[in-house]
């Protein structure tokens, strides 16, 4: 009789890719759903858990064995099974040889098409417990692991080093190696708080058994939910509200199994320097959440996640404080080196920044924007001027220190440089918005200056580029030709500007003529 029971499985590790985490335990997960699915194995729910140290799955109403299997085969037409005197012929001895069995075990059927020779039988199915490591070992296989490392002696690879193998079928452990580990019921608690063994006597107390034991919580999405809940009451607390940025959310979950939120704060004066910069060393950095007052602006506070629940909060507080500040201290170096000059100082060094070998440097491209900008100005009754000037300054913020730094900050450092250097507002709007869209559902420029830089941009590297023959292929696209593609489009008739493509290619082509030959 099949009956059902619960599932353990537990793969110890040394700590995980962080932002790898949750991709891999949904893909374990999907994995191995597919491999019972596929082994006609019967469960209920896969319910998967992922901590830094961890990938685990707990599958609830898994059968204990397949179910049995009805086989049945087609032989030989009875015509040609028997000969006249009723004797088998080789056809039906073959048949029933290649079955395992003798001619007169077969049965026979009988339909409207005719009567031949059938051989049933039921296969039994094979125990759950034979066939989990097989499946383990093909769902562990197929997850998306970039580059698989070694560690001691053996060829075993995984994304790290195994440390320890758990898997249960109720109550019972599974035998066998994997790894080169010996399979058993033992799982590990938190590195600091817990570092013992501690021995699961069922497979459904795992997650339980974790947490008022090991100090960890197992599943992702609780420790995430702990997070954010932590998180939004410390800012509160401070008048403020938190940046809770998904991708960051992710990430400090995937770092933590016993999460314990605090609040730190840094130097009124470092607010000096322009936001995005402090929210950036915070964020990529330090995995720090920035806290905000209710008009948006930046507070002199931070939230940080710790792994351990210290006796001393105090400490880890002060020694997070201590760690932002000579960050601030770098950008606000940078800020106040950047603006010692007026910002259209930086186009001269542009003349030795290479956008690429064929196609020159950055101030030959800022050059052949800029006439595509007059054009373009003129076509829509823009400011001619102005949409020059903002070619010329396009890229000068990418020889500044603070990009230097801080490469994601193109084009928002540009603005605040051209701001203080006294720059029209459509200029310095421009600095920023020739950038979007950045991705798939972003804004699109407002301004004049900003719709015409950022359509002119994408004009002068889409010929450009192409015309060398580096057109993007099914897995590299270096120059993001295609988004600078889907941009345009998404400028020119969501916007929408009343251009020509075809005239306004053809013009970006010219100022090209003297770098690469552009056919018609």
């Amino acid at each position: 009789m099949n009956e059902n029971t619960d599932l353990l499985v537990e793969i110890g590790t040394e700590e995980l890719p962080p932002t790898a985490l949750k991709r891999l335990a949904n893909a374990f997960c999907e994995g191995f759903a597919k491999q019972l699915d596929h082994n006609r194995i019967a469960h209920r729910e896969v319910r998967s858990y992922a901590t830094p140290r961890r990938l685990a799955l707990l599958i609830s109403g898994i059968a204990t064995r397949q179910p049995d299997q009805a086989i049945s085969r087609k032989g030989p037409a009875l015509a040609a099974a028997y000969g006249a005197d009723g004797s088998p012929t080789k056809a039906a001895e073959g048949f029933a040889r290649s079955c395992g069995v003798e001619v007169s075990a077969l049965d026979r059927e009988e339909s409207a098409k005719g009567a031949w020779l059938v051989f049933r039988s039921v296969s039994a199915g094979a125990a759950t417990a034979d066939l989990l490591i097989p499946m383990l070992e093909q769902a562990l296989a197929d997850l998306p692991i970039p580059k698989r490392m070694r560690w001691g002696d053996r060829d075993d690879q995984f994304v790290r080093p195994v440390h320890w193998i758990t898997l249960l079928l109720g109550s019972e452990v599974v035998p066998g190696r994997m790894f080169g580990l010996e399979i058993g019921r033992e799982t590990r608690g938190h590195r600091f708080h817990h570092p013992q063994a501690i021995p699961i006597t069922a497979a459904s107390e795992y997650a339980e058994c974790l947490r008022s034991q090991g100090f960890v919580e197992p599943s992702f999405s609780k420790r995430r939910e702990s997070i954010q809940r932590q998180v939004e009451e410390l800012a509160d607390q401070a008048g403020g509200k938190a940046a809770l940025d998904a991708d960051l959310l992710d990430e400090v979950t995937a770092l933590c199994e016993w999460p314990t939120a605090m609040i730190g704060s840094f130097d009124q004066e470092f607010l000096e320097v322009p936001a995005e910069a402090l929210v950036e060393t915070m964020q990529k950095n330090q995995k720090y959440f920035p806290v905000r007052s209710a008009n948006g602006d930046l507070l002199p506070r931070f939230i940080t996640v710790s792994n351990i629940r210290s006796q001393d909060p105090e400490q880890v507080r002060a020694g997070n404080e201590r760690v932002i500040r000579p960050r601030f201290a770098d950008a606000a170096f940078f800020w106040k080196q950047d603006l010692k000059k007026p910002f259209d100082h930086y186009a001269t060094k542009l003349t030795q920044v290479v956008f690429q070998e064929k196609l020159g440097t950055i101030a030959e491209k800022s050059a052949r924007v800029a006439q595509i900008c007059r054009h373009l100005a003129g076509l829509l009754g823009a400011d001619e001027e102005l949409c020059a000037r903002s070619a010329y300054l396009a890229k000068c913020d990418l020889v500044t220190q603070m990009i230097a730094e801080f490469p994601s900050l193109q084009g928002i450092m540009g603005r605040y440089y051209a701001e203080r250097s006294g720059e029209d507002p459509c200029v310095c709007a421009a600095m920023e918005e020739q950038y979007l869209p950045r991705h798939a559902g972003d804004r699109l420029p407002q301004s004049d200056c900003g719709r015409i830089l950022s359509v002119a941009d994408r004009l002068d590297t889409l010929i450009g580029i192409f015309s060398i023959g580096q057109r993007p292929t099914g897995v590299k696209d270096p120059y993001a030709l295609r988004r600078a593609t889907i941009g345009l489009l998404r400028i020119l008739i969501e916007t929408p500007l009343p251009l020509d493509l075809r005239e306004v290619l053809e013009f970006a082509a010219q100022e090209l003529r003297d770098k690469v030959s552009v056919g018609d």
